[in-house]
């Protein structure tokens, strides 16, 4: 793949049963997995739903605060799909404010159908800028 148009983070609960979906949209992006509960595990079984032999995955950090910060850092200059089950006013904030387009997709747990459609948008007219 080139160089991605947008990065995408978020626990691997939030692509289940949306594995084919998030195939596809990753042709144009990167995956960076938070973990969670479901520990190395939760990973592994992304990543072979994926059909992927390695995945990226965020450094834990001690608190919310530092978490927020690592993943920021991780976005970089793409536009960026964050998924998680809230977000501090200090993120939404940096997401408002910086110059990539960023969407912020609250879900604890499966996405939702909704949302899939919502980031299927978002990623579209990122392709569609970068024509």
């Amino acid at each position: 793949m080139a160089e991605p148009l947008f990065h995408m983070v978020c626990v691997p609960a939030a692509l289940a049963d949306a594995e084919a979906w998030a195939s596809e949209l990753l042709q144009d992006g990167d995956l960076a997995l938070l973990p969670d509960a479901s520990g190395l595990d939760g990973i592994d079984a992304i990543a072979h739903a994926l059909g992927q032999r390695t995945i990226a995955v965020v450094r834990t950090e001690p608190d919310d605060e530092r978490q927020d910060e690592t993943v920021i850092t991780h976005a970089g200059a793409l536009p960026l799909v964050w998924l998680g089950p809230d977000f501090s006013p200090r993120v939404r904030a940096w997401a408002r404010d910086r110059g990539p387009m960023t969407l912020l997709v609250e879900v604890d747990g499966a996405l939702p159908d909704a949302e899939r459609r919502r980031i299927d948008r978002f990623v579209g007219l990122l392709g569609r800028q970068a024509e």
